[in-house]
């Protein structure tokens, strides 16, 4: 009997230690793909905010002598049309569409935000009045949202910064007016107000500060939404028109020199894809961290 209590001791080690390995491993290989998303998402906002010092050629330069050429190690992503160096036409168009994901992002973040607050704590004829219009947008689905709403005023830069915007406040206000009707029911809440603390001040300092943590999560992953819905609308037309083009445009501009200059628009769409891949994995460690049942259980 001391055998097999010995022998089975010993399984358990061995698988204990196996359950370890596996563990550590699949964590390694998380923060791998952290540290990848870290150093593309940096990369990319160096890219919008010191472009000079990372494109080597100006985005508006006409090189004649290289139009449509393949990419090379003279021109990494090649040229297009133009003899415009496609690898500093994409990071110089960073600019404007890292500004339409993080400023649609915040607008949007703030508006829904402060109607699903208002919503969730005065209750009552206020809710449900906020909650049906919201409802109403919800119908909606957000890329026909932000296409009618930049269709109705037009290109421009800030116009597509409003539409993306407008288009995701219904999202943030759900989200925010749940959180606020599951905390100031809470029992810490109660006695707030048994000690004569004012409305306001509750939910100041105890409901707001706590209700915050699902909002940005959601607004971490939105700007890699922000950003996907105005490529689309700069893609069909919508966008901002500059001499240096945004992200979507330049897809929009390639697609008729596909299949003789493919480099043209699939940088451009590797650009988005790896970004916004980048912002979810982000945003989804941000959601593990901030998540308070799996704080309680780790």
């Amino acid at each position: 009997m001391r055998e097999a209590v010995t022998a089975s001791t010993v399984w358990r080690r061995g698988g204990s230690r196996r359950l370890f390995t596996f563990r550590l491993r699949r964590l390694a290989a998380a923060d791998s793909f952290l540290i990848g998303a870290g150093i593309i998402i940096a990369f990319i906002i160096a890219c919008a905010l010191v472009p000079s010092l990372i494109a080597p050629y100006s985005p508006t330069a006409m090189l004649t002598d290289s139009i449509m050429q393949a990419p090379s190690s003279a021109h990494l992503f090649g040229t297009d049309y133009f003899g415009r160096d496609i690898f500093s036409v994409v990071v110089y168009g960073s600019r404007d569409s890292l500004f339409i994901g993080f400023a649609s992002v915040i607008v949007g973040g703030l508006a829904g935000g402060a109607i699903g607050a208002i919503a969730g704590y005065a209750g009552g004829w206020v809710d449900s009045l906020l909650m049906r219009c919201n409802d109403i947008l919800m119908t909606i689905p957000g890329i026909l949202l932000a296409l009618a709403i930049a269709g109705a005023l037009g290109k421009g830069l800030f116009n597509i910064v409003l539409a993306v915007a407008v288009s995701s406040i219904p999202g943030y206000a759900r989200i925010m007016r749940a959180q606020i009707i599951s905390i100031k029911g809470r029992t810490f809440i109660a006695a707030s107000r048994s000690v004569g603390a004012t409305p306001f001040h509750i939910f100041w300092k105890h409901v707001l500060p706590n209700a915050l943590s699902p909002l940005l999560v959601m607004a971490a992953i939105g700007v890699g939404t922000a950003i996907l819905t105005g490529s689309g609308l700069s893609f069909l037309g919508l966008g901002v028109l500059r001499e240096i083009p945004d992200w979507g445009t330049l897809l929009s501009q390639g697609r008729g020199y596909l299949t003789v200059a493919w480099w043209i628009c699939t940088f451009p769409g590797l650009a988005i894809t790896l970004f916004v891949l980048a912002v979810n994995i982000i945003g989804d460690r941000m959601r593990d961290r901030l998540d308070p049942k799996k704080n309680a259980k780790g």
